[in-house]
This record gives C-alpha cells, structure tokens and sequence, in this order.
C-alpha cells in the first residue's frame, strides 16, 4: 500500500522534471548553447545529488505549515499538487510546484480541521514575492559586471563562446543540484511523517535516513520527468519571454541557481546564526519565478521593449491559480477517497486540557483561571478548540501555540513487548535501556513521555549547537511516538 500511495510523489516528481528543468536549461537550449540531451544527463544527475545531500532544510518549513498523518491523505495532497502542475505543464507554463504543495496543504488542513501554520504560511508566500525580485537584482548585477569584463579584458568572440558554453553548463549543474536542495521538499515533504521507511546503514561507510531514501526516489522521478517532457516547457522559457544572447542565458541560469542554493543551504544558514547575522528562511521557493525574474530583470535593465509582457502575464496568473485549483483539487479529492473508497485521508487529533495540560500551560504563563471552563472538555480538532479558546482569552499566535500544544491528546503506552521490538539498528542500547524504564507507563500527552526520557537520560537530550544531532534525535523522536501509540 505504501508504494502504491507514493504512486503520487512519483507523478509530482516527474511533473517537477518536466517543468522545472526548463528554468535550469531552458535558456541554455533556448540559446541553442547546449544540446537538449547533455541538459537533461546533467540536469538528471544533479537533481538527485542535491535532493539526497541537501535536501532536508526546506522540507521542515513545509512540514510546519500542515503535517499529513495518513498515507492515504499524503497521497492525496502529492496527487493534487501534481495534477495541477501537468495542467500548466501542458499549457506550456512554467509554474510552481512549491505552490502547488502549499496550495494542496491548505486543502487537506481545511478538509480535516487542523490549523495552517500563519508563521509557516507568511513565510513562504512572501518568498513567492521576495525571489523573483531578488533574482532579478542577482541578474542585473551579474550581467553588468560580465558585461565589464567582456569589454575591458576584449575577450575574441571565439573564447567567448567557449566560456559561455561551458559557463552555462556549470551554472545549470549548479543550477540543477539547488533545484533538487531546494524543491524536493515539495515532492516528498508530505510522506515523511506517515514513511514506514526506517534508517539503513551500508557497512558503517555511510548511512541514508528514511527521508533522504525517499528523497532519492524523488530524485529519479524528477529525473525521468526531465528526459520524458521537459523540451515543451523550455522553449518558452528560452526563448518565449525575451530572445536571449548567449551571455544573458548566463547570467539568468546563475542568477536563479544563486537564489535556490541561498534558500535551501543548511551550511548556509549555520554559518550565518554562528557569526550572529541575519539567516535566510530555508523554504521550498519557485524555480519559476527565480529564472522568470532573472530574465525580467536583465530586460528591465535594457529598457524593457524586449519583454513579451503578454506572456509574462499568462505565466504570472498561473502562479496565482496553481495554488488554488491544487487546495480545491485536494479538497475534493480527499473527500472521494473517504467516503467512496472508504481510505483514511487523516487520523483525528483531539485536544483537552487535562490537570497535567493545564499546569504546563499556567508555567508557559498562560493564566490558568481563563480556562477553567474548558477543563476536561474534548474538541476533535485544532480548529474547534481555537474557536473555544477564542471565547475565553485573547489569543496570540504564542499563546495559542502553547495551549494546542499541551492540550493535544497522543495516547501512548510503554509496554515490554513493543520495546523488545524496537529497531536497535537505529535506536541506540543506551537509549533503549532509557526507555525501558519507562515500561508499564501511559501518557495522555507527547510531552509527558518527552519530558520523562528528557529528564531521565542524556541519551534523549538535545544539544545546544549540534544541529545533525538534533534532527536525528527528533526523527528519533517522531518514530517513538508512532510506536507506542495506543
């Protein structure tokens, strides 16, 4: 059932590669720099790499803004977003797959009740403003500055085809591996929280975790998406919205790669927090609109008469219906596959402010007084207990973080025999022997049984400053719950 359900990452994988690998190569072939065939080995290769290596920082933004608990509403949520995509694939615009999945979320969040994350939600919207434009900047700065070299260093017209060729061919590999960083999260995102998949080590050389092996996957649907359909697409992009010179082809394949590796670096990112400067969001942003606005923004820079503005346009409203018909496609859709193929599309998650609840939200500094009256009462979902809540207290984003997080009722029981079969190839002995003194005990909250492994072994601590650490722990975590859930 679990490679049945993936079914759809495939089909959203290899939309992204039918469609997305235009704005890697599309200028270059546009230009007629480099042959249609080496584009698409480069840009297969790469996109895996950069999926498998990188892949992970943007996918945790999205997983806040709506995490899918069930496979078959995972399903549902990839096929959406794929399906419109295909749409405008064959329409011959270049859209957003991080629009799609973001649109396709919001569907499954209304559908089921749960709450979109508004932090998450402002935080990639404003990128599908901030990136074009930054693109754009990128392009123009890029362009000026070749364009001075060209003219001081006098370079003869045959070195500068030679440098341009091979130019584009480096920016799209670069290119390539960022759009596999930075986009695999759209395709794989919703499957990692319901994966069976666990960690697997080969040999002790190197270790794939259960969502680097999805995003593999991922990977060769893209890939196959980029050898089976892509040509269509990069026409329009080459040569649609403005003919390109060689050497602008350049500068916009580079431009839009720079935009997508500054989005999706981890490294990027640590280095930045160490030294005290201000970060980048790591997000899943649109290789769409990076090239279309590395491309708008060298024409910007000539005056502007080049642009087909027409075409511009058809592209720019696709980007704001992609979202829409992907929420409605899934609303739909998860609404057939429920009550006609009788699949569950997602697990209902109940909140109650229990004694144990309401302590920790009156030390998180929430008054407890304000929420007598809701005290042992169940609502079936986030939605209803922010409509209660919005009754009885005035509400914050923080506020409502910590009562929904201490309410939220995760059933779980430590027994003996789930212990025994815990996956000791992952889970350390230590760790192991940590919970087992645990056995016996029931939790009505996650946090419960967190704070007991926390506060009982430094085995299940986090480490300040130690990010591999952290998430690994965290997946630990994840798969724990699931585990001894009741």
């Amino acid at each position: 059932m679990f490679t049945f359900f993936l079914s759809s990452g495939f089909f959203l994988g290899w939309s992204l590669g039918a469609n997305d690998a235009s704005n890697v190569f599309g200028t270059a072939v546009g230009a007629k720099m480099v042959k249609f065939r080496t584009a698409a080995i480069c840009c297969s290769i790469f996109v895996i790499l950069g999926a498998v290596i990188s892949g992970a920082g943007a996918s945790h933004t999205l997983g806040k803004l709506g995490s899918v608990n069930a496979l078959a509403g995972a399903f549902i949520v990839a096929f959406s977003a794929a399906l419109s995509v295909y749409l405008m694939t064959v329409a011959r615009f270049p859209v957003s797959t991080s629009q799609a999945i973001v649109g396709a979320i919001i569907g499954w969040n209304f559908f089921t009740g749960a709450l979109t994350d508004s932090g998450s939600l402002t935080k990639i919207v404003s990128t599908w403003i901030f990136c074009p434009v930054l693109a754009a900047l990128i392009a123009v700065v890029f362009y000026k500055v070749i364009v001075f070299l060209i003219a001081s260093l006098r370079i003869h017209m045959f070195w500068l085809d030679r440098f341009t060729r091979n130019g584009l061919l480096i920016a799209g590999i670069f290119g390539s591996y960022a759009l596999g960083a930075n986009n695999i999260a759209n395709v794989m995102g919703v499957f990692i929280p319901v994966s069976p998949l666990s960690d697997i080590s080969f040999g002790g050389l190197f270790s794939l975790s259960a969502a680097q092996q999805l995003f593999f996957l991922g990977g060769v649907a893209i890939a196959v998406g980029v050898f089976t359909y892509s040509k269509r697409v990069m026409t329009t992009v080459g040569s649609g919205i403005m003919d390109l010179s060689p050497v602008a082809a350049l500068v916009a394949v580079s431009a839009h790669s720079v935009v997508l590796f500054l989005f999706s670096s981890q490294g990027l990112e640590t280095f930045l927090r160490s030294h005290g400067l201000p970060t980048i969001p790591l997000v899943p942003v649109s290789s769409s609109q990076a090239i279309v606005g590395a491309v708008i923004g060298m024409g910007l820079l000539k005056g502007g008469r080049n642009i087909n503005w027409r075409l511009v346009g058809g592209i720019s409203s696709g980007w704001v219906i992609t979202p829409v018909i992907a929420a409605l496609i899934s609303f739909v859709s998860l609404f057939f596959m429920q009550n006609v193929f009788l699949q569950e599309t997602f697990k209902p998650i109940p909140y109650q402010i229990t004694e144990e609840a309401a302590l920790r939200i009156n030390k998180a500094g929430v008054p407890g007084s304000e929420l007598e009256s809701l005290m042992g009462k169940k609502f079936q979902s986030a939605v209803k207990m922010k409509k209660a809540l919005s009754t009885q207290i005035s509400l914050t984003p923080e506020i409502l973080e910590i009562v929904l997080s201490s309410s939220r009722v995760n059933p779980m029981a430590v027994t003996t025999g789930k212990i025994n079969s815990l996956d000791s190839d992952w889970i350390t002995e230590e760790q192991i022997r940590e919970i087992a003194k645990l056995s016996g005990q029931e939790f009505t909250h996650q946090w419960q049984f967190t704070n007991a492994l926390e506060s009982g072994s430094l085995f299940w601590q986090f480490r300040e400053g130690d990010k591999k650490f952290n998430e690994n722990l965290s997946r630990k975590f994840t798969y724990i719950f699931g585990f001894f859930e009741k």
